[in-house]
């Protein structure tokens, strides 16, 4: 049966598909601008709610659309013109798979009377993204737009939330059609019941050291102050897993640290001695489980309840003892309102474990006048607790994912999939998403220039972040690695850089050059009130690779 309607006013499919994002309830788009959706940028001038924020690569562009999805909840939309844009935004793709972010990209194409002879800037989208992304399509009917526009939202925020892709030949997108607009898409979730929640609580009565870890998509506001009502409700230790600190208050007598790159070796162990772990949204991923190391596969040792909101996650690697199929913040709601009926015994390893979580996280001195565990420091009691801080992916990052401590949800944004240059692209989709806050990216020097451009976009958008940028003149995370298999042999990891401070300049923004400690505070609290961006360059010594390890002592280590 056709889905045209006559008694319909006739639209193009770009009138007809920009309509249904507004519909969608979509009030921001991210783009590099092509000709093959021109018809669509053309309509999105008759809709000034949606707001369209101009980008200098994909890649940036893509990033920002995760970042807005992880913050907001709601799908992050992309704009990008066939192959070079598509593939230029797949880093961005990946990132919201990996971090299961909803998120839709969608790609001009090719007409569709041109396919399959390699036409210019021709890709098969539905090969190209069959792995990375959660559905990728393409609207080979134009009076499916709204069809398929929905099924998009829909699948995005739907159980393990993630990326869609989706085609728009330039050619259907100039056609006319009558189809009735879609409802407004409804995420589909499970819910924990009533029957898994009582088995919950029985198997935590029964349990003498179990310990709580939260992670994965889908979570809020609402779900991190429901897990730490949870967890200190039952005075019970609760884990972060990789990048995802900002679900629990870190504040919290209950929280006792993240698994992690390099995680504290006391959580570890804790961990591996519990009889039972209640896993909530987390996949239990590689690095969250020290490379798969932390519990047997397929059985753990643990009594593993895991709360997932995918059936495909539950039994994937780890035969749980009971899997639950519900959505994070679902469970929460439920599990936050019981409390044991009396003390629990482990009380007292909580503690410990807090006791331990706080040492950890006490930065150490470091060789040289830059001291960046003062530095952070001063972060940690200087910013509010809505503050954002962002970071892409290099040993620098391990400065504010160790020791800084996060308060409220969305203060953390970085990748799980550690992909390089996401940290200013997503402090620039956090300014724009919440403007009153502010907003620090913290980058490497080969972090930063992967995507550093999107400065100008923050420009643009009268969007101000502050950019610390950690200058080591390497590629520091490969070079370790180098350095421990073949020490003394460095081959394309070190970097010539940039001036970095008239690099910024160029960009609009303020530029310092920090050498020495005490030159941080007065520059910190001047990008604070400067009204632009700031990016505040912090010369460190190569040498120094980790807070606890130099190139000096990790090539003496390989030859004792």
């Amino acid at each position: 049966m056709s889905q045209r309607d006559p008694s319909r006013p006739r639209i193009t499919a770009a009138r007809s598909l920009v309509a249904e994002l507004a519909r969608h309830g979509v009030d921001r788009i991210f783009c590099v601008p092509g000709e093959s959706f021109l018809s669509v940028l053309d309509a999105l001038v008759d809709h000034p709610e949606i707001r369209v924020v101009t980008c200098r690569h994909e890649g940036g562009a893509a990033m920002m659309a995760e970042a807005w999805g992880k913050l907001t909840g709601r799908p992050g939309v992309v704009f990008a013109t066939r192959a070079p844009g598509a593939t230029n935004a797949s880093a961005g793709i990946h990132v919201a798979r990996q971090d299961s972010t909803p998120m839709i990209l969608f790609v001009g194409q090719i007409a569709r009377d041109a396919r399959e002879r390699e036409a210019f800037q021709e890709i098969d989208l539905r090969a190209t993204f069959s792995s990375l992304a959660k559905w990728a399509s393409e609207i080979d009917i134009a009076a499916r737009v709204p069809e398929i526009v929905a099924r998009a939202f829909q699948t995005a925020t739907s159980g393990r939330p993630g990326p869609v892709v989706i085609g728009m030949p330039e050619d259907m997108l100039d056609e006319e059609i009558t189809t009735p607009a879609a409802h407004r898409y409804q995420p589909s979730q499970a819910r924990m019941t009533s029957d898994d929640e009582t088995a919950v609580t029985d198997a935590l009565g029964n349990a003498k050291n179990p310990v709580m870890i939260v992670g994965g998509g889908g979570w809020s506001a609402d779900a991190a102050h429901l897990a730490r009502r949870f967890a200190e409700a039952w005075q019970m230790p609760v884990a972060a897993t990789f990048r995802c600190q900002d679900y629990v208050d870190n504040r919290s007598e209950s929280y006792i640290g993240n698994l992690g790159l390099g995680a504290n070796p006391d959580l570890v162990a804790a961990i591996r001695d519990s009889d039972l772990v209640l896993a909530i949204g987390t996949r239990l991923e590689d690095v969250s489980t020290n490379s798969y190391s932390l519990f047997g596969i397929p059985l753990p040792a643990q009594r593993l309840i895991h709360v997932h909101a995918d059936t495909g996650e539950l039994g994937r690697v780890y035969q749980p003892w009971l899997g639950i199929v519900s959505s994070a913040q679902a469970a929460l709601r439920l599990l936050a309102e019981t409390a044991p009926r009396a003390r629990p015994a482990w009380h007292e390893r909580t503690q410990a474990l807090r006791q331990g979580y706080l040492a950890w996280t006490t930065p150490p001195a470091i060789p040289g006048p830059l001291q960046m565990g003062a530095i952070v420091s001063y972060l940690r009691d200087r910013l509010p607790d809505d503050a954002t801080i962002t970071n892409g992916a290099g040993n620098f990052a391990i400065w504010p994912n160790r020791f800084f401590r996060y308060r409220d949800f969305g203060s953390m944004l970085a990748p799980t999939s550690g992909s390089m240059g996401y940290a200013v692209p997503s402090a620039v989709a956090a300014k724009l998403a919440f403007p009153e806050r502010i907003v620090v990216a913290f980058t490497g020097d080969g972090d930063f220039l992967m995507t550093g451009q999107e400065l100008a976009t923050a420009a643009r958008e009268q969007s101000p972040v502050i950019v610390i940028l950690v200058n080591n003149g390497m590629y520091g995370t490969i070079r370790m690695h180098q350095e421990t298999h073949f020490p003394g042999r460095v081959s394309a990891t070190t970097l010539t850089n940039p001036d970095f401070v008239k690099l910024a300049e160029a960009y609009g923004a303020m530029g310092v050059r920090i050498t020495h400690t005490e030159q941080f505070a007065s520059a910190f609290e001047e990008a604070l009130s400067c009204g632009r961006s700031a990016l505040l360059e912090l010369v460190l010594d190569p040498d120094i690779i980790t807070p606890t390890q130099t190139i000096t002592a990790l090539r003496a280590a390989k030859h004792a």
